[in-house]
């Protein structure tokens, strides 16, 4: 992908040249990152050529699993690109980010050392400044690159501190090194606060609360750029988490930070989402909540879980935003229908018979590989889909019943596709945090009483519609912060009054 990164400057060739050129390279790399795989899942976890990359750059089982997802989307997303864009003046500049963007990733998943994952993870913001700034006429796609951009310099500062406490404990910047100093010696002061650094610099990378803004409104670049974001880029906080699970499950001031933030997160996000008639908009939310509950995993020491959940995620995502025109066919059919008011006994029982599939298949399974409070969160996560509307004039009881059964289905399925995948080889070991579980239970079960009392009661929950609807008023105030502390001009009259306006127009276009 570093060679599809020079093309745009060094050919001189047709635009269509070189998106074919660009695509031919990429089922390449899909191949070798295939290979790569394969190899790795074969020979014990040693892939070929390792020893020679040694100490900078390692592949780890979960890093070849990541490197095929990630070359995967950005093949599809390199193909949906080059129709998309046709027409479109700029596309050069795109293509060298869109490959700049993907060899930078390939290298974070590489990164054996501080200073290639430092540098790696800060070559991606900058190449992937310009995708979103690829209508520089737009201002709210500046004002999230401008918002993207300070939270990125302060996640490279907590985590070059990071790597300044760790290798001045460990006497050298390789990760493997750190990690067998933590296996022969275990976690000192110095590593705890490097753990609880790279903590929060993966909370300002994952767009957590309350930095979470850019990634609402990063809807106004090219929808390709928004898949990549959402199914790719934004993801990656979760495998640095992973990466340093041998640290953090040492680190409980680390764990419990991320458990905090990212279960607040997955709460509001989920809520505020439910309030937004956009439809990427809502997809926007809807990953600003799955980030924040794939960090809280990695808190609660569910690893393996959060590989499945990043995977998982990524498929989805990518699939949802390059298909969203289609979802306005959808639309227009619910419209139609009208809004569905649920049952109250659906709602009521949703969550008791979502719990109880937990519980049969812990029964019929000999060793369910997470712990029982795990279950219940996942019984509480997927119980709205046993919502059902209420009877109605013309409704017919088979009809409940086919919606019930194939609810039913899809939460079993779920679960079974859970402990299935979780027998995958990803060379990750889990250490579950009981307490920190048992916190986000009680979480989740709050946020399943909201969502139930907005259902039933709606006018007595205005003020918390409300509330949501305004997005708990996070984003202005670090819109506001990010505007204050570094100042930026996108116009060349009036530039000290057009900021601050977009800030407030923001407002409005992310409540869509």
């Amino acid at each position: 992908m570093g060679v599809a990164a020079l093309l745009p400057r060094s050919v001189r060739a047709s635009t269509p040249t070189l998106w074919h050129g660009f695509i031919a390279l990429s089922a390449i790399a899909l191949c070798a990152a295939i290979f790569s795989l394969a190899w790795a899942t074969w020979s014990s976890g040693e892939p070929f050529g390792t020893s020679v990359l040694s100490p900078w750059l390692h592949l780890s089982l979960i890093g070849g699993w990541m490197a095929v997802l990630v070359q995967l989307l950005g093949t599809c997303i390199g193909a949906f690109s080059a129709r998309y864009l046709q027409g479109e003046p700029g596309q050069r500049s795109y293509l060298g980010a869109l490959a700049g963007v993907l060899a930078s990733v390939h290298v974070l998943l590489l990164a054996d050392h501080w200073v290639v994952l430092i540098a790696a993870w800060a070559t991606i913001g900058v190449a992937l400044q310009r995708l979103l700034c690829f209508y520089p006429d737009r201002p709210f796609a500046m004002l999230a690159a401008h918002k993207k951009r300070l939270a990125d310099r302060l996640a490279d500062v907590f985590l070059v501190t990071a790597a300044a406490f760790a290798w001045h404990e460990v006497g050298s910047g390789s990760l493997s090194q750190l990690w067998l100093h933590i296996a022969r010696e275990g976690v000192s002061a110095s590593l705890q606060v490097s753990a609880v650094c790279v903590a929060v610099s993966v909370i300002l990378r994952t767009a957590l609360l309350p930095v979470h803004g850019w990634l609402i409104q990063v809807m106004e670049a090219p929808t390709p750029v928004s898949a990549l974001l959402h199914a790719g880029v934004v993801n990656l906080g979760g495998y640095v988490l992973i990466r340093f699970a041998p640290l953090l499950r040492q680190s409980a001031p680390a764990r419990w930070l991320l458990i905090s933030v990212g279960l607040a997160t997955a709460v509001m996000g989920g809520l505020i989402m439910l309030t937004r008639i956009s439809i990427k908009v809502r997809l926007a939310w809807s990953t600003v909540a799955q980030m924040g509950f794939m960090v809280m995993e990695c808190g609660l020491g569910l690893y393996t879980l959060a590989a499945l959940h990043l995977l998982g995620h990524s498929l989805y995502k990518a699939h949802a935003f390059l298909s969203a025109s289609s979802v306005v066919d959808r639309l227009r059919v619910e419209q139609l229908l009208g809004h569905e008011k649920r049952s109250r006994l659906s709602l009521y029982a949703a969550p008791v018979i979502a719990i109880g599939i937990a519980v049969l298949l812990h029964a019929l399974v000999d060793q369910v590989p997470w712990p029982w409070w795990w279950s219940g969160i996942l019984a509480l996560a997927w119980a709205p889909l046993l919502w059902l509307p209420s009877v109605k004039e013309g409704s017919t009881s088979a009809m409940l019943l086919a919606r019930l059964v194939a609810s039913l289905i899809s939460i079993a399925g779920l679960m079974g596709a859970a402990i299935v995948l979780h027998l995958l080889p990803t060379g990750i070991a889990d250490h579950a945090d009981t307490g920190g579980g048992i916190a986000a239970l009680l979480g989740m079960a709050a946020m399943h009483c909201v969502l139930v009392a907005l259902q039933t009661s709606p006018h007595a929950l205005a003020s918390v519609r409300r509330a949501c609807y305004a997005g708990l008023y996070l984003d202005e105030f670090y819109t506001r912060l990010a505007l204050r502390s570094w100042p930026t001009n996108w116009t060349p009259s009036r530039s000290d009054v057009f900021p601050l306006a977009v800030a407030r127009a923001a407002k409005a276009n992310a409540h869509q």
